[in-house]
């Protein structure tokens, strides 16, 4: 079959179609229980073994280094305690499971072997498979990249999406380094588009209070925000072309894997996903509608 040419806004579209599919894994109910029967304590002990799992029982500075913009103390203070409790692979184990039993739920048993997952499933694995041709450069995705398939079209689908989420984040991790953005400026500049708040990006990486503020200072000396009379940070000039040009460079660096699906795979995978999409909104499941990851 060919395919047309994607486009890095084809990129956007597929991903943005597919990323709520993989993040409820670390927030859902189900995770709760299910990672504390394997003995991991708390969720930011969820959060980062059961992210960095793939990689193996890796220390506190690769799994730092590979999330980019969370404090390397938060991470110290779970890994690698965490590998103490449970190794890589039961870790892994009980991530899928929770997938397992969040889509079941959310979805409902007849939605999950239905032929709009299964054909959503196919195509996002036509992609994945591409992208695992291209693990250069990438640790995290190359480390999901290597695990197995699972067999059902649900699981499938969900695995699909987390290579996917993961081959695009770290292509943007290698956006920001080119472009010099620091983990504090990144985070200073997100929150000051207006899109996510800055005191939520500060409890979820891990920052302190004064870490936060030096950083907000440091996102105004170098020009990309200015701050109100209440400290909120705005984006300069110079910080939207920043910003605007980290997306197109992330973009840009996202589309390759999509060329085994061509433009019309990307818009007909987001058309496949729309009620799924609007299932995990219901729930409270969908990025942008929780205040808490």
């Amino acid at each position: 079959m060919a395919h047309d040419a994607p486009s890095p806004d084809n990129a956007r579209t597929a991903w943005s179609a597919l990323e709520p599919v993989h993040v409820p894994v670390y927030f859902a109910h189900e995770a709760q229980a299910r990672y504390a029967s394997i003995g991991l304590e708390n969720p930011a002990m969820h959060y980062f073994a059961s992210r960095s799992a793939p990689m193996g029982a890796v220390g506190p500075g690769a799994v730092a280094a590979a999330f980019y913009n969370f404090n390397p103390q938060a991470v110290r203070a779970v890994i690698p305690h965490a590998w103490s409790l449970a190794a890589p692979e039961t870790v892994l184990a009980a991530r899928n499971d929770v997938a397992d039993r969040m889509l079941r739920r959310v979805l409902g048993e007849e939605a999950v072997d239905s032929d709009p997952v299964k054909e959503a499933a196919e195509i996002a694995r036509t992609a994945a498979l591409a992208a695992a041709e291209l693990p250069y450069g990438r640790p995290l995705f190359a480390g999901h990249a290597g695990l197995e398939w699972p067999d059902e079209p649900h699981m499938v689908l969900w695995h699909a999406a987390t290579l996917l989420r993961e081959f695009r984040g770290d292509g943007h991790i290698a956006a920001l380094v080119d472009a010099g953005v620091s983990p504090m400026d990144a985070l200073v500049s997100h929150a000051a588009t207006g899109s996510i708040k800055l005191s939520f990006l500060r409890k979820s990486r891990g920052w302190s209070e004064e870490d936060m503020d030096a950083g907000v200072r440091g996102a105004v000396e170098r020009g990309l925000v200015t701050t109100d009379e209440a400290d909120t940070p705005s984006l300069t000039d110079t910080g939207r072309t920043m910003r605007s040009h980290l997306e197109e460079r992330t973009d840009s660096l996202s589309v390759e894997p999509y060329a085994a699906i061509g433009g019309r795979g990307c818009e007909r995978l987001a058309e496949l996903m729309r009620p799924f999409l609007e299932a995990l909104k219901a729930e409270g499941l969908r990025p942008g509608t929780r205040n808490k990851r």
